[in-house]
């Protein structure tokens, strides 16, 4: 998961990201989706739900969707309905949003960590089997910044030693790996909706996708009291719903994506282009992989120097992610110390994410390398 500050351009700045943008492309289709809800006053798992499930299902790939309030709402109920429980294990990457360990959690389970391959900044595969033990219940590789983990060398662990296999997708919803959506390969796949994603709510949104129906079942009675009918109460369970305002949103976002996408893919071949003479490597996009960019993300020394340099000439940097899961004082209980994960902890000093957004133009990106060059090179 990412969380950005979404400011509009003022003057000639270069923002990081610009929602207000975004919207003034397609204001009227949102006016109209938002108004049919009004309008209908139909709330709380609406028609506009249950269309954009089937509508994100499609455009994954996969049988089934479930809208939830969030993305580590989809990770932790997708674990559930895996059965991942107290005593369990699940292992996941050392490098991303704290969501993802806090997911595993928050059932109870053991996040088990695993360094990070330092080209592609996902779950080294080399590194999942060796952290597997009897109580291990799943794999969960995070498709980061937008590419995805090596999922066929993740998936054949997993099937030969009978695990179960939940992506967190949530930063690389449209990403592939070789002609697959993200989210569709393993036996889960989740999503967030966060208003800087690709595909972004106007607040917090989630979703999970799966081709099996009786996790699906599961997850949608998990979201909602864990009911199976009005009052018929299967599970003890808290309200995770995605309103259907999101969903009348997202509906009208999910059409763009595509062209979205598109886009940012192509800012990243102008910065690829712009940074090749330079002393700052562009990101690596791994065989078979397409990346979608939600954070175009280079590695420079003294970070801080340049971060602040590059305020100063008007351009707007972020920082994913500075304190490594295992570093944060709220997973202080598992055990871990600096040097535990020398490729997570190396990333997480030097790693810079640039301005990157569908509605970057030329001019800006040009601007972005340039000052960066200037205090880098």
């Amino acid at each position: 998961m990412t969380k950005n500050t979404q400011t509009a351009p003022r003057g000639h700045d270069v923002p990081f990201v610009d929602l207000v943008a975004q919207y003034r492309s397609i204001q009227p289709e949102i006016s109209e989706a938002i108004g049919g809800v009004l309008s209908s006053a139909s709330f709380i798992l609406g028609p506009d739900v249950s269309a954009f499930e089937s509508e994100l299902a499609a455009f994954i790939g996969c049988e089934f969707a479930v809208g939830v309030d969030s993305g580590i709402s989809a990770l932790e109920l997708g674990l559930r309905a895996l059965g991942v429980g107290p005593g369990d294990e699940v292992i996941t990457a050392a490098n991303s949003f704290v969501a993802s360990a806090s997911a595993i959690a928050f059932t109870g389970a053991k996040p088990v960590l695993v360094d990070i391959d330092p080209l592609t900044y996902n779950i080294n595969p080399d590194l999942v089997e060796s952290a597997i033990t009897p109580r291990t219940k799943a794999i969960m590789p995070v498709h980061l910044y937008g590419q995805s983990a090596d999922m066929d060398r993740i998936v054949a662990i997993a099937r030969r030693r009978g695990l179960k296999v939940i992506e967190d997708a949530c930063q690389a919803i449209g990403s592939e790996f070789k002609g697959r959506r993200a989210g569709a390969i393993g036996d889960i796949g989740t999503f967030s909706f966060y208003p800087a994603k690709n595909l972004g709510a106007y607040g917090d949104g989630g979703a999970l996708v799966t081709n099996d129906k009786k996790i699906a079942e599961r997850v949608r009675m998990l979201r909602n009291y864990g009911q199976r009918e009005k009052y018929h109460h299967v599970y003890l369970a808290y309200n995770r719903r995605l309103d259907s305002l999101q969903a009348a949103v997202l509906r009208v976002k999910l059409r763009h994506l595509g062209g979205w996408n598109a886009a940012r893919r192509e800012h990243a071949r102008s910065y690829r282009s712009l940074l090749a003479e330079g002393p700052i490597a562009p990101p690596v996009e791994a065989p078979g992989a397409l990346h979608t960019y939600h954070l175009y993300v280079v590695r420079v020394r003294e970070r801080e120097r340049v971060q602040a340099a590059m305020t100063t000439a008007g351009v707007s940097t972020g920082v994913h992610y500075p304190i490594p899961i295992h570093l944060q004082e709220a997973m202080s209980d598992l055990g871990h110390k600096v040097g535990d994960f020398p490729q997570t902890e190396a990333a997480a000093k030097e790693i810079l994410s640039l301005p990157m957004f569908p509605e970057l133009t030329g001019q800006q990106i040009g601007r972005v390398v340039e000052s960066l060059l200037a205090v880098t090179s």
